[in-house]
């Protein structure tokens, strides 16, 4: 069963950071649209348990004034398709980045395959693939070449890595580009490359920030497909992203962000709830279903 989470929870944006001894945040009341109490399903252990691929517990972030991220708890279950949804300024790409070691939180721990991300960063990092939004590259190196250099960095064999930097190459169509400068790649071509560089290593989570904004349908196709595959494997894939129809038709688990909190997580169908569409009971969640904007421009339009 779904949960969800009380928009007046503790550390509210605009706080001054972590109150002492907070220890995270709680469940509350919902309405027809809500999501309903309990805890998701996920991959089981062998006494029938849930196992989590990350488990993040009182995270937080702080800009200056602005919390960022405020004391997340949760837990993402592995072996599944794991949407992070949230408005522009929720602080997706915020938590992400602390999640995967990019950026340290102010406090909070992050765990992803029973190793700590920041106690233990090796080990993690050999685990999980990452596809940060505004990805750079080595932009003088062919698609070939930056798979190669990666394998090397990774210490994968150089013919294993051949192997597997071809196979990539041509599922994601990349086969024809693979001696062309990435500075000459389009963004659909960059965000496969980096897809390809994330999965290089077989990694057991994968991490996609926004991977879908700015792609063409032929490549987000392919992209899809890929990622599609690699989760029937038993892979986890974290993707984040603010277009509720993509991740309603991808997903089987989604957590909604707003304002630096965790509003709703759970099953598909759960955090749906009886709403007509993910979009709509997302909107509830984050405290807009009610907004409009027609009274308010009743000047524009085409008439005199």
């Amino acid at each position: 069963m779904a949960t969800e989470i009380p928009r007046d929870g503790h550390g509210g944006a605009g706080g001054t950071g972590p109150p002492e001894g907070a220890a995270g945040q709680g469940t509350g009341p919902g309405d027809e649209w809500a999501a309903r109490p309990g805890a998701a399903e996920g991959a089981g252990t062998a006494d029938g348990t849930v196992r989590s691929a990350v488990r993040v517990r009182n995270l937080w972030k702080q800009f200056g004034e602005q919390v960022a991220v405020s004391g997340i708890d949760l837990d993402l279950p592995a072996g599944r398709f794991v949407g992070l949804v949230g408005p522009n300024g929720a602080g997706k790409t915020t938590t992400l980045s602390m999640v995967t070691g990019l950026l340290r939180p102010d406090s909070g721990t992050v765990e992803i395959a029973g190793h700590d991300v920041w106690r233990d960063p090796a080990a993690v990092k050999s685990r999980i693939g990452v596809l940060p939004e505004g990805l750079r590259l080595f932009e003088r190196l062919s698609g070939e070449e930056l798979l190669g250099y990666l394998g090397a960095l990774r210490g994968i064999p150089a013919d294993e890595t051949e192997r597997r930097a071809g196979q990539l190459l041509d599922v994601l169509d990349l086969s024809g580009a693979r001696n062309k400068l990435i500075v000459d790649y389009s963004t659909g071509m960059r965000k496969k490359i980096g897809l390809a560089a994330a999965l290089l290593h077989n990694p057991e989570v994968l991490f996609l920030d926004e991977p879908f904004e700015g792609v063409d349908p032929v490549s987000a196709q392919i992209i899809r497909g890929v990622l599609e595959r690699y989760t029937r494997s038993g892979a986890t894939v974290v993707f984040s992203s603010h277009v509720m129809e993509l991740v309603e038709s991808l997903c089987d688990w989604v957590a909604v962000l707003a304002t630096g909190h965790i509003r709703a997580y759970g099953s598909l169908e759960e955090v749906r709830g009886s709403a007509p569409s993910l979009h709509e009971a997302f909107l509830h969640l984050v405290g807009a279903g009610d907004r409009s904007a027609d009274e308010r421009l009743d000047w524009l339009g085409g008439g005199a």
